[in-house]
């Protein structure tokens, strides 16, 4: 078979996706945070591009839907000469006290100061939260170690995680420190009386072990639960606990809630990690019976064309080539930015528009009235494609009347009602959560049972589905919800004691 070379004509449909309509698409999926970040750069990276600043006019759409096109930024345009720079030279003056400037430029007023108060001091003021292993640090400095214990001792609390448990062994530590196995577990134990009591365990049942001892109550039966019947304690098997033990239900009942209360995470109270709140970039308030949808556009800059380079553009004269292009292409980055933005604005404003038209009972009811609702549902309504839909409603939180929640929420599958109807299955969650509460902790439901009373209110819903829902929602399963509760039990001499309720006499 010879082989040649031809030439062939085709024609052929295919998408191209340019540079602006990649960037009109990334804002669409960004939040709000990324959204104001990836602005600030725009705003660093293009000079063209100005924020309005205080009262000056809002950057409504005409503003970049009034530009010049393309076509007419045409390189006949001119440049008005450059404005002169502006240098300011300022030099720090020698010998100054810079120390008693600043305390007397930032000090109160004669006026807000009494006469027994002393100004504040800036050097007084914490700027963050300390740290487990700067507080353990603080307290080794206070122990009065050896310089060689001391060494130990930044050792081990170099080695705990974020819960405050220690990750090495003792002879890798002694091999660090060059020192013995018998030095480190000294100084082990030491630093494991530090506070938070239980810091630096190598174990769970160590660390429960250590804040037990150092309980101003006594009982009995708290260390051999610890060390023994951990298990039987993890299943809430009380009566088997008992038996085990070979000790009345009741003072095991007692010990069990006493270790209830120890903290198995002591480093966790010197985490570092801070709480990230949200914020909404969706408004829904409702007045009487009409729902009102407001953009949070806080903090968001407003964005304009620099009229610098627009009248530069605009005037003839000697401006280079390259400088020209260089600006053309600035501008028209600009311009398509803004245009991005106020289109990012209005389909969020329609996505949730349409949202809130299928799940408006969810404004006045709550949870318990949302309806299953899918993305072709809302597509179909604003003329849009599901990958839009998906793309606007990923990482965009909305404030409504029954809280803070992200838009993708309002998209849920459906669950079979007995008369044909069907209902959303978080709402099937939020009657599962409202069962567990309202149950007897001594009797617990179990999924089977919860299966049962969901089609008493024609709910059909299989027991491995309500499981399923169950540790979604992050219930425990009925034998570890299981709670025996004290009541008053009389001796015959007529003195009360506790029993568990339920039990025979």
């Amino acid at each position: 078979m010879a082989l040649e070379i031809k030439q062939q004509l085709k024609l052929a449909q295919q998408l191209i996706m340019t540079p602006q309509l990649q960037q009109a698409i990334k804002l669409l999926q960004l939040s709000r945070l990324e959204l104001l970040e990836s602005l600030h750069q725009e705003l660093e990276s293009n000079p063209v591009l100005e924020e309005v600043l205080g009262d000056e006019g809002e950057t409504g759409p005409g503003e970049g839907e009034g530009m010049a096109p393309e076509e007419e930024l045409t390189k006949d345009t001119a440049v008005e000469d450059l404005q002169p720079e502006v240098t300011i030279g300022e030099r720090a003056l020698e010998g100054t006290d810079w120390e008693n400037y600043f305390n007397e430029y930032y000090a109160p007023r004669s006026e807000d100061v009494s006469e027994d108060r002393e100004p504040t001091s800036y050097e007084n003021i914490v700027s963050k939260k300390p740290s487990l292993t700067d507080h353990l640090l603080w307290q080794l400095s206070l122990s009065n170690l050896t310089e060689e214990e001391e060494a130990v001792g930044e050792e081990i609390i170099g080695n705990l995680d974020v819960n405050g448990y220690l990750t090495a062994s003792l002879e890798e530590i002694a091999q660090a420190t060059r020192t013995d196995t018998a030095l480190v577990e000294k100084v082990l134990s030491r630093i494991q009386e530090f506070d938070p009591l239980g810091v630096a365990s190598r174990n769970l049942k160590e660390c429960l072990l250590i804040q037990a001892r150092h309980l101003p109550v006594t009982n009995r039966w708290l260390e051999p639960i610890i060390n023994d019947h951990l298990h039987l304690l993890e299943t809430k098997n009380y009566p088997a606990l008992a038996r085990a033990l070979q000790a009345p239900l009741e003072e095991v009942l007692t010990a069990v809630d006493i270790i209830l209360q120890l903290e198995p995470k002591p480093g966790r109270l010197y985490s570092d990690e801070e709480v990230q709140y949200i914020s909404p970039d969706i408004f829904v308030y409702k007045i009487g019976d009409e729902v009102h949808i407001v953009l949070n556009e806080d903090g968001l800059p407003r964005l304009r064309i620099n009229s610098f380079y627009r009248q530069a553009l605009e005037q003839r004269g000697g401006l280079p080539e390259a400088t020209r292009a260089f600006i053309q292409e600035k501008l028209r980055s600009a311009v398509w930015l803004i245009k991005s933005i106020h289109q990012r604005q209005r389909t969020i404003y329609k996505v949730t528009e349409s949202i809130f038209k299928f799940q408006r009972e969810f404004l006045d009811y709550g949870v318990s009235r949302l309806k299953p609702l899918i993305l072709r549902d809302v597509a179909e309504d604003v003329q849009m494609h599901e990958s839009t839909i998906s793309r606007v409603t990923t990482n965009k939180y909305v404030h409504t009347p029954q809280g803070i929640f992200e838009l993708k929420y309002f998209f849920n599958s459906s669950v079979s009602g007995a008369n044909g109807e069907t209902v959303a299955a978080e709402s099937v969650k939020e009657r599962i959560r409202q069962l567990v509460a309202q149950e007897d902790p001594a009797r617990p439901l179990s999924d089977q049972e919860i299966a049962r009373r969901l089609l008493k209110e024609n709910i059909v819903i299989a027991r491995r589905t309500v499981a399923k829902y169950r540790e979604g929602l992050g219930i425990l399963p009925s034998n570890k919800r299981k709670k025996i509760p004290l009541t008053p039990r009389k001796k015959a001499s007529g003195e009360e004691t506790a029993r568990p309720a339920g039990s025979e006499e």
